[in-house]
């Protein structure tokens, strides 16, 4: 039986933990925009990790809880901390506090179920919206509010509604697709070169508005493609 560990997927994983850490404390702070920039960084090392122990044959049940932990701290807890110290939830009680401890229990129950169903209804798309995409989308609200608006929302009912609807979307059967389902070895169309180079050109003339306008078109997109199929299968039942 062989011990040890392999250290860089492992390290890159332990890289995304700490962006999350820091986040919290750059939350604490009132450093908002520190703290969701560190977010979003977390999401760079969260796929270099995978891409990493996949290219150099290291995936181990050991690198797959630690990056599971890792994906709570940076986009479980961080994300809550930054909503709820930005978004002034402690205006609303109770109710703000639970929004954003709702957020990370299932941020948390997400993660279990990934790394139950992994390698059966994982192996494609993904059950229910990633954890990394609900922290993606709470730090772009951050960063796209004080671009446009420059000021905390203050005491904000669509901030609070926020937290639950990315609870509900993460522990849901909808479907969200990843980038692992994507064949890098085959030929693609022209077309999906020149569209990437545009996503980045945007990116880095507006981060700010691009990742959070990508990062809702993401959300969306679930939403509606997990309708259609629904309705869908709906239909078929019907006609049985």
């Amino acid at each position: 039986m062989k011990k040890g560990i392999y250290l860089l997927p492992n390290s890159l994983t332990l890289c995304g933990m700490f962006c999350g850490f820091y986040a919290i404390l750059a939350s604490f702070k009132g450093h908002f925009a520190y703290a969701a920039w560190a977010v979003l960084i977390a999401n760079i090392f969260d796929g270099l990790d995978g891409w990493v122990a996949r290219l150099t044959n290291s995936t181990t049940k050991f690198g797959v809880e630690l990056d599971s932990l890792s994906d709570l701290v940076a986009f479980g807890v961080a994300p809550a901390v930054l909503i709820y110290s930005w978004g002034d939830l402690h205006a609303f009680g109770r109710v703000g506090w639970g929004a954003a401890f709702i957020y990370v229990i299932c941020g948390a129950l997400r993660l279990a179920r990934y790394n139950v169903q992994m390698g059966t209804a994982e192996s494609k798309a993904f059950t229910g919206l990633p954890i990394p995409g609900a922290g993606t989308v709470m730090a772009s609200l951050v960063l796209f509010y004080s671009e446009v608006w420059g000021a905390s929302p203050g005491k904000n009912y669509a901030v609070l509604f926020l937290p639950f609807l990315l609870a509900a979307l993460m522990v849901s059967t909808l479907r969200f697709h990843g980038l692992k389902e994507i064949n890098f070895r085959e030929r693609k169309p022209f077309w999906l070169l020149v569209v990437i180079v545009i996503a980045f050109v945007l990116i880095f003339m507006y981060p700010e508005i691009v990742l959070f306008v990508f990062a809702i078109i993401y959300v969306a997109w679930g939403i509606i493609e997990g309708t259609y199929l629904f309705q869908k299968k709906r239909k078929m039942k019907g006609k049985l």
